[in-house]
């Protein structure tokens, strides 16, 4: 694997970006939301594996983002920023089989799940590329909140 070629792959896609300041997560989703023309849905998921942290699925009206339970604020953020960064760097989704769907959507309607990235695996360019550009993504925003003056996850609550 190519690092290097990871790392600018990652860098270029974020200055493609062009995120207006002051940069944060749901900055980011609303503006994702309105370079794809449809409504992105972020949800925590009970009973998540140690291998799935994140999910996307692309539905047929909208994006859900399913994230495991995440220990900290910071967590959840990473964890949503690397499933925010596959719609960025434009990784292709796989069409769901029903069964897959109704794992996740048993009140659903299969047909209503279209496609989902699923990975297997971690290592590869593709995932690597894109935790690069989420890491990239939460140097923006903790840039932003030291300027504004803002505490990173809940810090001002728990110290003061």
């Amino acid at each position: 694997m190519d690092y290097d070629a990871a790392r600018s792959r990652a860098r270029e896609a974020e200055a493609g970006l062009a995120l207006a300041e002051p940069v944060s997560l749901a900055s980011i989703q609303r503006h994702l939301e309105r370079q794809r023309g449809r409504k992105i849905v972020i949800n925590a998921i009970d009973g998540a594996t140690d291998k799935v942290c994140g999910l996307w699925f692309g539905l047929d009206h909208m994006d859900l983002i399913l994230h495991a339970r995440a220990a900290s604020e910071v967590h959840r953020q990473q964890i949503v920023l690397h499933e925010f960064a596959h719609m960025v760097l434009r990784h292709e989704q796989e069409i769901v089989s029903p069964e897959l769907a109704g794992t996740f959507f048993p009140e659903l309607d299969p047909e209503r799940v279209v496609r989902a990235l699923r990975r297997t695996d971690f290592l590869n360019e593709v995932e690597v590329t894109a935790e690069l550009l989420a890491d990239r993504l939460a140097a923006r925003i903790r840039r932003s909140q030291d300027r504004s003056g803002g505490q990173p996850g809940n810090f001002s609550s728990v110290f003061g």
